[in-house]
């Protein structure tokens, strides 16, 4: 005898994809709840027994936490479980706040081929929030490593102390502190310090 599909008739019946937007919602409430009680990664491990690492992937979706993850991170942020897996009712925070103490790793394909530059986001794209930027120290000589990828897209990069000299798709610009420089991401672009000091610098990206 076939067992009737409750879908055929009506009856209830879920497609699992749509499980895939609770789950994606887990890491930046996990974030939400964390920012809202003023608490760092750090200060929220010890509370969880939770390594800092694995909250800091759950909270960017690079990972889904287990129930006993999930319900030790529930309990040291005082909420329920199933606060971070309902999805009636709740609509993600209008702003992002990113402390100093929890900034980002810049986008893989930032600088890939980066020599002497040491960098960290400051804000990424998401589903709602198209820019992101990276604030960056870049070490006499240092370099973005040639040509960086071509995409669709622009940036505008404002140099804070030193120099950078700048090629845009066969032009050349020497910013100095204070300067800021905004180009298309789809033509040839690179970077380098020329100066004997390092350069700070950051980035703010909107893709296209």
């Amino acid at each position: 005898m076939a067992v009737p599909d409750p879908a055929a008739d009506g009856g209830p019946h879920r497609d699992p994809a749509g499980w895939e937007p609770i789950v994606g919602a887990i890491g930046p409430k996990v974030r939400e709840v964390r920012q809202q009680l003023g608490l760092s990664l750090q200060q929220l491990a010890a509370r969880s027994d939770v390594s800092a690492a694995a909250i800091h992937k759950v909270e960017r979706g690079d990972m889904v936490p287990t129930i006993t993850t999930l319900l030790k991170l529930s309990g040291a942020l005082g909420r329920p479980i199933a606060y971070f897996v309902d999805d009636a009712g709740h609509s993600a925070p209008v702003a992002v706040h990113v402390r100093a103490a929890d900034r980002l790793a810049p986008p893989p394909d930032w600088v890939r081929a980066a020599e002497g530059v040491d960098a960290e986001g400051i804000a990424e794209p998401s589903e709602r929030l198209r820019g992101g930027a990276v604030l960056a120290v870049v070490e006499p000589h240092g370099t973005s490593g040639g040509t960086r990828p071509l995409r669709p897209g622009e940036e505008m990069m404002m140099v804070l102390e030193g120099a950078l000299q700048v090629e845009v798709a066969g032009e050349s610009y020497l910013v100095q502190a204070g300067d800021t420089l905004h180009y298309p991401t789809d033509r040839p672009h690179e970077w380098c310090n020329p100066g004997p000091e390092p350069a700070r610098a950051v980035w703010w990206m909107l893709r296209g």
